[in-house]
C-alpha cells in the first residue's frame, strides 16, 4: 500500500467484547519506519493498533485506553516478520468476557496459534476493544496509522466476524501433500452486524459478505495485484540488494548513482528448469543498466567491486538498456541496439535448453543488431546457461556523476508501478499479465508457475 490506505466510519457500534479478524499480507520494504496494518484511532491516548516495529519487525497489536496498554491489552510478539517474498495469514480473537485471562487476546499466524510474546499484557474481563467502535466522526484505517506510517506491502481476504470467534482453521488448512499453509476462499464463517470481506478479487473494497459493509479508499489509490496468497509472483529481493531501493510492491528499482561502481539487486524466486517470461520498462536510464539473471546463490549486498551481471562470479547473462549489448561471461558485445525512456525489454528465459532471448517493444533480436523478429525467428543472447543451474533475475546499474536509474518490473502483475498495461498480450499459460505476447511454452515466474 505503501502511501494508500482505506477505511470506513460506523455509525453504531458492533459487540465490542468478541470479534475475529482473519487477513493475509505480503510485506515490501522492512525499513521503513513503524508500518501500520490497521488503526481505530479515537485520540492519542485511545487507539487499538496492528503495526510492525521499525526497530525489530515483530508484530504488535494493542488496544491502548486512556492512556495505558494495561487499561487495554497487549500481544507482541518475540519472532520477527522479515520475509517479503511469502504471505502471511494472521488472525486475531478479541474475547474479553473469556473467564481465561490468557485467552482473551488470541493470534495465529499461519494454522498455528502464537503463544511467544515479548510483550502479554490481557484485557480485564469485558473490556471493549476500540476496533469494532460506532461514531460516525472515528475512522477505522486499514494500511496506516492515522494517515501517517503507511504499510509498505499487500492485503488480501480481509475477513472481520463481529460477534464471532474463530480460529486459523476456519479460514484456511495443511496441505496434506506439502505441508504449506493455504487459503480457503470460502470460508463458512458469520459476519454479525459490522463485519465484513473485503480485498477478496483483487482491489475491490465492496464487501463480500451479506452485510453491505463497504469500505473506501482513502489517500491514493489500490493497484491490483495477481499476486496473491495461491499464486506468489517473483518481485525484487530488498535483502538481496546493494545501494538499490525498490518501491511499489518491490517492482519498481532506483539506484546506480555510486560513480563507478555498481548496484546490484536479484529477486525472490529462482529456477533451474522451465520457461520463464517477464517485462522490465525503462523508466529513467542510468549510464548503464543491465537486466538478466545471476546464479540464484549470488549475494549482492556486500559486493565492493564488479563488474555488472557480466562478471562471471554471479554467472549473469543480460542485456543492457544503454546499448543493446549482450552482457556476460566476463565480456560484452552488440546484440539489439539501444533502449530509449519508456522502452520495455522483454526476457524469455529457456531453462530447459539453457539459453536466455531479449526483446524490445513487442520484438525480438535478429541477431544483426536490432529487434524485429517473433520469438520462434529470434536469435538468443546466450545459449551456454548450465543445465541444472539454478538463476534468478537479477538487475545492475551504474551511475557516472550521480545519475539514477529506475526500472519498473512486471513479473506478471500487469502493471509497471502503478500504471496498468495498455494492452494485455496474449499468454497460454493464463499465468500473468503482460504488455506483450508470451512467447509459446513460457509463463510468469510465480510459485504456480513453477509447478505448471
Amino acid at each position: 500500500m505503501a502511501s494508500t490506505n482505506i477505511s470506513k466510519a460506523y455509525a453504531s457500534s458492533g459487540t465490542r467484547t468478541k470479534w475475529t479478524w482473519s487477513f493475509w499480507l505480503k510485506r515490501g520494504t522492512i525499513t521503513n519506519g513503524d508500518q501500520v496494518v490497521s488503526t481505530c484511532h479515537l485520540d492519542n491516548s485511545n487507539q487499538d493498533v496492528v503495526r510492525f516495529g521499525a526497530s525489530d519487525d515483530k508484530l504488535d497489536w494493542w488496544s491502548y485506553q486512556a492512556g495505558s496498554y494495561s487499561n487495554g491489552g497487549r500481544l507482541q510478539t518475540n519472532r520477527v516478520f522479515r520475509d517479503c517474498n511469502g504471505w502471511y495469514h494472521i488472525v486475531l480473537r478479541w474475547d474479553s468476557s473469556n473467564s481465561t485471562a490468557g485467552d482473551r487476546m488470541k493470534m495465529w499466524i499461519n494454522g498455528v496459534e502464537e503463544t511467544s510474546f515479548a510483550t502479554d499484557t490481557n484485557p480485564t474481563s469485558g473490556r471493549e476493544s476500540l476496533f469494532n467502535f460506532g461514531n460516525n466522526s472515528q475512522t477505522w484505517k486499514i494500511g496506516s496509522g492515522n494517515d501517517t506510517q503507511y504499510f509498505d506491502g499487500s492485503l488480501s481476504h480481509i475477513h472481520f466476524c463481529d460477534n464471532q470467534l474463530y480460529q486459523a482453521s476456519d479460514f484456511g488448512s495443511f496441505d496434506s501433500t506439502t505441508g504449506e499453509w493455504k487459503i480457503n476462499t470460502t470460508p463458512s464463517v458469520s459476519y454479525g452486524t459490522n463485519g465484513f470481506f473485503i480485498l477478496k478479487n483483487g482491489n475491490s473494497l465492496t464487501d463480500e459478505s451479506p452485510n453491505s459493509n463497504n469500505w473506501s479508499s482513502g489517500n491514493g489509490t489500490l493497484t491490483k495485484t495477481e499476486d496473491c496468497p495461491s499464486n506468489v509472483f517473483c518481485t525484487l529481493n530488498p535483502i538481496n540488494s546493494r545501494y538499490i531501493s525498490i518501491i511499489q510492491g518491490n517492482n519498481t528499482a532506483s539506484g546506480g548513482n555510486n560513480g563507478s561502481d555498481y548496484s546490484y539487486i536479484a529477486s525472490t524466486l529462482a529456477a533451474n528448469s522451465g520457461k520463464f517470461y517477464w517485462e522490465v520498462k525503462a523508466a529513467d536510464l542510468a549510464e548503464i543498466d543491465q537486466v538478466g539473471v545471476a546464479r540464484a546463490q549470488s549475494s549482492f549486498a556486500n559486493v565492493s567491486t564488479g563488474h555488472g551481471l557480466q562478471g562471471t562470479p554471479y554467472g549473469g547473462k543480460g542485456c543492457q538498456f544503454s546499448n543493446g549489448n549482450k552482457v556476460g561471461d566476463d565480456a560484452q558485445s552488440s546484440y539489439m541496439g539501444g533502449f530509449s525512456t519508456d522502452d520495455i525489454m522483454m526476457i524469455a528465459l529457456d531453462l530447459d535448453n539453457n539459453k536466455i532471448t531479449f526483446g524490445r517493444n513487442g520484438q525480438w533480436a535478429n541477431g544483426s543488431g536490432g529487434a524485429d523478429q517473433t520469438y520462434a525467428n529470434s536469435t538468443a543472447a546466450f545459449t551456454n546457461l548450465t543445465a541444472g543451474e539454478y538463476y534468478m533475475p537479477a538487475h545492475a546499474m551504474r551511475g557516472y556523476g550521480g545519475n539514477t536509474g529506475i526500472s519498473r518490473y512486471n513479473f506478471g502483475n500487469g502493471y509497471f508501478a502503478t500504471v496498468a498495461i495498455s494492452s494485455a498480450g496474449t499468454n497460454a499459460s493464463n499465468n500473468g499479465i503482460f504488455e506483450y505476447d508470451v512467447p509459446t511454452g513460457f509463463t510468469a515466474l510465480s510459485t504456480k508457475g513453477l509447478n505448471l
